[in-house]
């Protein structure tokens, strides 16, 4: 795989992209200015993946029919952590998802605020809500939607509420790659397994995780290949072991890297404060000190599986190859993402 381009690097992040400034309504914030009525679509949006943007765009062209606007409609924090035993780790932050969201081209974003009590409500007293808040003239969901207390709210039955309320409620079929739909389980999975370029199929962009530099070992360092020892947040998405190549975002500049996920199976113990997912990064072409950064680690191939070393020689070498692996495929200058972050 050859480098990356800014601008596939830049849409991968939503980098650039601003999102309107939220304004309080019933039950949740609205960023932009959309008008009424409206299109709604309706998701989660966990990952914003291809199948998220297939609904996107069917109710847009919808709207576009219309001459409406299109609003998406999402929650948070996502359903799993309230509905579920525990929280799905999640592909994207709040914010990266509502940048992905505005990147779309959507009109306006209804961020509902999902408790044990908005759970419990009936579908109908729900969609009267909603219907109130946007004016709505359709929804789209996917066709496996439920909402409302027990999941009552199926499609048809959501349909139903539509018949008599004057709103349109589609169902549409959800999108399937190689007879699997195209979901964020199936998505963090893959990540977890080191897939990270199926991941970017189903995406469409290329998977990343948010984290914080830390002190480390000190390894990389006596081996003559300083590294950034980043703590993604607990909750976060990331391969469970494995060495890949892929860019580490830092002010702006894209870096390869090298990037060791989970603990070295040589050392024992991991960096500082490593309450999330760990990822050991040699950024081919920096120099400079990192801790304490704010950075994005994007995972672009597996280089090759995590093995336990019983020379530190043996080590070396190694990384040193995979250093020079990425060298040669992405090479060893920044990408600049241009834009605000």
């Amino acid at each position: 795989m050859g480098s990356a381009d800014a601008g596939e690097l830049a849409r991968s992040l939503a980098w650039g992209v601003v999102v309107p400034r939220g304004v309080p309504v019933d039950g949740g914030v609205l960023h932009g200015c959309p008008g009424s009525p409206c299109v709604a679509a309706i998701g989660a949006f966990d990952g914003m993946h291809a199948g998220h943007r297939q609904l996107l765009n069917r109710a847009r062209r919808d709207a576009a029919s219309r001459g409406l606007p299109l609003v998406a409609v999402t929650f948070d924090p996502d359903p799993s952590g309230i509905l579920g035993p525990e929280p799905q780790p999640a592909l994207l932050s709040r914010d990266d998802r509502l940048r992905m969201l505005w990147s779309t081209g959507v009109d306006g974003i209804l961020v509902l605020d999902f408790t044990a009590a908005v759970a419990s409500l009936d579908y109908r007293r729900f969609m009267d809500g909603l219907a109130a808040t946007l004016g709505l003239a359709s929804v789209h969901v996917g066709e496996g939607f439920r909402l409302g207390a027990g999941g009552e709210g199926t499609v048809a039955r959501l349909a139903a509420w539509g018949a008599g309320a004057g709103v349109d409620v589609f169902g549409h079929r959800l999108l399937a790659l190689d007879g699997s739909p195209v979901s964020a389980t199936r998505i963090r999975r893959d990540v977890a397994a080191g897939d990270v370029q199926e991941a970017r199929r189903l995406l469409t962009r290329y998977h990343f995780s948010h984290g914080t530099v830390v002190h480390g070992r000190g390894e990389g360092t006596s081996f003559g290949f300083p590294t950034a020892n980043v703590v993604c947040p607990a909750g976060s998405v990331a391969p469970a072991s494995g060495v890949f190549g892929g860019y580490v975002v830092v002010d702006g500049l894209a870096w390869p890297a090298a990037v060791n996920a989970g603990l070295p199976p040589t050392f024992a113990d991991g960096g500082e404060g490593a309450s999330g997912p760990l990822l050991e990064c040699a950024l081919v072409g920096f120099s400079g000190d990192l801790y304490g950064a704010a950075v994005e680690v994007m995972l672009t191939e597996e280089l090759r599986a995590s093995r336990r070393f019983g020379d530190v020689g043996d080590l070396r070498s190694v990384v040193l190859g995979n250093i020079e692996q990425v060298r040669r495929r992405l090479g060893e200058a920044p990408v600049r993402l241009e834009g605000p972050r």
